[in-house]
């Protein structure tokens, strides 16, 4: 049989006694919610003014816990009130020895006792235990005999010291007068078992189990915070090991700690001689608001920025200062925490390359020629100011981007780059087409050669363009003048070919069509009539699409434009299923414009949209629709494809940027349509439909009336 926590329930009680064990009981229950409410207490402090949400659960458990010790104390008040029976039928027969039978129902209600009682304790989740002041443990729950992974049994009337290592006996000994002064102790015990090597950590409550007026034993409940107090022990060792300077200020930036690193940095010997300065005293100017601190109004969000600190010396560092704030329960902030990593050296070294480079670039400066120097990321690290005269750009417009970055950019320029930066060859030259910022075409030949460093190591190329326009301008003028000659022959031959037999369709089946009184014979001859028709009308779109440009811009009719677009383009979209909703809207003004590069345009926007329907289903619907603004007309060209992707919406308009599977695009379209509508001072602009699917927009100034 186990024992009392604070009784032993062997020892036999006189009747006198039993009013007083009733007694006792009540005061244990009373006492019992004192010693739940100061627990409670003692582990939730900080949260006890402010609980949150999430911890709401705890006054339901606590009045569980209330529910399931009234049924204990009532229990055991019953077992009481038999046994002021059981003793009062003794008293009766005074002198007699007690019957089998008493005895048996006396040993019953003891045994339900301490049942009730293990079943009470057992219910906590954290450990529990009573113990004697010499060590001795009288009763545990279960908690604790998973610890120690000992049977209840073989726990009970043994020594805490039979297996805890830490604390010693003689630790306890030290603070055992101060508690049975006190009679309660509450704190954080660093606890290790001698079945394991770990130490474990317990934030616990200890109170006095008191008999008449004498302390006989402790009730001991704990909370395990061992991960907690591991994650702390963690953190500090990071704080204090870091290079980086750690610190926490209030808002106003006064430093309420700081790791050795930051203390270093700031040149002082004692962290306490830190954090005792005033916030104004690490401003590199006297009366500036504290560089650490934040502004009444913030939200206390990540701030990374440059500070300038005076350090103890004097002398003024710069730090990159990346800080955020910390809340409480309630949401109000009440510290800052941030890093400040000195970058005082790197400044100094970035102001002394900023003065090389600038000598390097006034030297290059002199030279007629366009000089890029271009590193091995294939971005631009020098531009000379003849970028302005050969490409219309500033300079800075192409520092630090890519080759295939800027509009326009030429790949035979990129592909010299490559074959000298691989070290193919140290020396090579091209000549290519490029594009003014101002629509003209220019001709260029690019030299270029390696960029060795001091170890002899390739770290870019330098080249220098040369602008030969004039060179290659009449040669040009020549094989476009033998070009368009051709062409223009072979069209006017195939259109000759063509009309000739057409025009004779066309009249035979008016004639026959006349003369003809069978109705199934004169609307087969209708449909002759019908389709000869459309074949001598894309011939003479097709004859009016290869037609040499006439110079300068005219006023033309986008509906007329747009229309004969769609007919050059009528076969590829009925055999793919695509069907064209085409809304000619009335009053549309005269646009400004060439009509072949415009139909370029509206081509590749037309063959776009056919593009991505097919990608994503058999058949679809092209919508377009035209309007008017105050000074533009426009056009839109809306699919009901799959769209574009979001990160993709910036970059469409590159040049040789395609999302298309190999040999279905070059990436050029999108950017010839973008130059087209630049020169016509107008505009393409790309978004996808709430309802789905892309639309592309041309944009034209209107025609003045004339």
């Amino acid at each position: 049989m186990t024992s009392d926590p604070v009784h032993d329930s062997r020892t036999p009680r006189p009747p006198g006694n039993l009013e007083r064990e009733e007694s006792q009981l009540w005061r244990w229950l009373l006492g019992f919610m004192i010693l739940l409410a100061v627990a409670l207490a003692a582990l939730l402090w900080e949260r006890l003014e402010n609980i949150p949400y999430n911890l709401r659960a705890i006054p339901i458990g606590v009045l569980g816990l209330s529910v399931l010790f009234a049924v204990y104390a009532f229990g055991r008040r019953r077992e009481v009130s038999e046994l002021k029976g059981l003793l009062r039928g003794l008293q009766e027969h005074v002198g007699a020895a007690p019957s089998e039978e008493q005895l048996d129902q006396l040993s019953q209600v003891i045994l339900r006792s301490q049942r009730s009682f293990k079943e009470l304790i057992d219910a906590f989740d954290e450990p529990a235990c009573a113990v004697s002041l010499d060590g001795t443990l009288r009763t545990v729950n279960k908690r604790i005999a998973e610890m120690t992974d000992m049977p209840y049994a073989e726990l009970v009337g043994r020594k805490v010291y039979d297996f805890v290592e830490e604390p010693t006996r003689e630790e306890v000994e030290r603070g055992l007068g101060r508690f049975l002064e006190k009679k309660r102790w509450s704190g954080t015990v660093r606890l290790r078992l001698k079945n394991n090597s770990r130490f474990l950590y317990f934030d616990c409550v200890l109170n006095g189990i008191v008999k008449g007026d004498e302390v006989v034993g402790v009730s001991v409940l704990g909370r395990d915070v061992t991960e907690q107090r591991e994650k702390e022990l963690r953190f500090t060792e990071l704080f204090e090991t870091l290079q980086e300077g750690v610190y926490f200020s209030t808002p106003e930036g006064q430093l309420l700690d700081a790791n050795p690193a930051l203390v270093s940095m700031l040149g002082y010997g004692d962290k306490r001689d830190l954090l005792s300065k005033e916030p104004a005293a690490l401003n590199f100017e006297p009366g500036q608001q504290p560089a650490l601190g934040r502004a009444v109004d913030d939200r206390g969000g990540i701030r990374t920025r440059e500070v300038r600190l005076r350090k103890r010396d004097g002398k003024i560092a710069v730090f990159l200062d990346s800080s955020r704030a910390v809340w409480d329960t309630s949401g109000n902030i009440i510290r800052y925490q941030g890093t400040l990593v000195d970058i005082t050296e790197k400044r100094s070294m970035e102001r002394e390359l900023v003065q090389q480079e600038e000598f390097r670039a006034r030297l290059l400066e002199s030279f007629p020629d366009l000089i890029l120097v271009v590193d091995l990321e294939e971005r631009y690290t020098f531009v000379s100011s003849r970028a302005r005269d050969l490409l219309g750009y500033q300079p800075q417009d192409m520092l630090g981007k890519k080759i295939s970055d800027l509009e326009d950019h030429s790949p035979d320029l990129a592909s010299l780059y490559h074959v000298v930066v691989s070290g193919q060859q140290a020396f090579d030259a091209a000549e290519y087409g490029a594009r003014h910022r101002d629509g003209s075409w220019r001709t260029m030949r690019a030299a270029g050669s390696q960029l060795v460093d001091a170890e002899g190591k390739i770290n870019g190329v330098i080249i220098s363009v040369r602008d030969i326009t004039i060179e290659r301008k009449l040669e040009q003028q020549v094989v476009q003048s033998e070009r368009l000659a051709a062409m223009g022959a072979m069209i006017g031959g195939v259109a000759h070919e063509l009309n000739n037999p057409l025009t004779s369709i066309l009249g035979v089946s008016e004639l026959l069509q006349d003369t003809e009184t069978n109705e199934t014979s004169r609307k087969q001859l209708a449909m002759l009539q019908q389709q000869a028709r459309r074949a001598a009308e894309i011939v003479q779109n097709l004859t009016y699409f290869a037609r040499p440009p006439a110079p300068g811009k005219s006023r033309i009719n986008l509906v007329e434009v747009v229309e004969r677009t769609l007919n050059l383009h009528a076969y590829s979209l009925r055999k793919n299923n695509i069907t064209v909703d085409f809304l000619k809207e009335l009053g549309v003004p005269y646009a400004l414009g060439d009509p072949h590069q415009l139909m370029q345009v509206f081509l590749n926007l037309i063959v776009n949209a056919e593009q991505a329907i097919r990608e994503a289903r058999d058949k679809g619907t092209l919508r377009i629709r035209l309007g008017k603004g105050d000074r533009s007309v426009w056009v839109s060209f809306h699919d009901d494809g799959p769209g574009i992707p979001k990160e993709n919406l910036s970059s469409i308009f590159d040049p040789f940027y395609t999302t298309k599977r190999p040999g279905r695009g070059t990436g050029l379209g999108l950017s010839i349509c973008k130059s087209v509508m630049k020169e016509h001072n107008g505009s393409v602009e790309a978004a996808n439909a709430p309802e789905g699917g892309a639309v592309f927009t041309v944009t034209l100034p209107v025609s003045p009336v004339g």
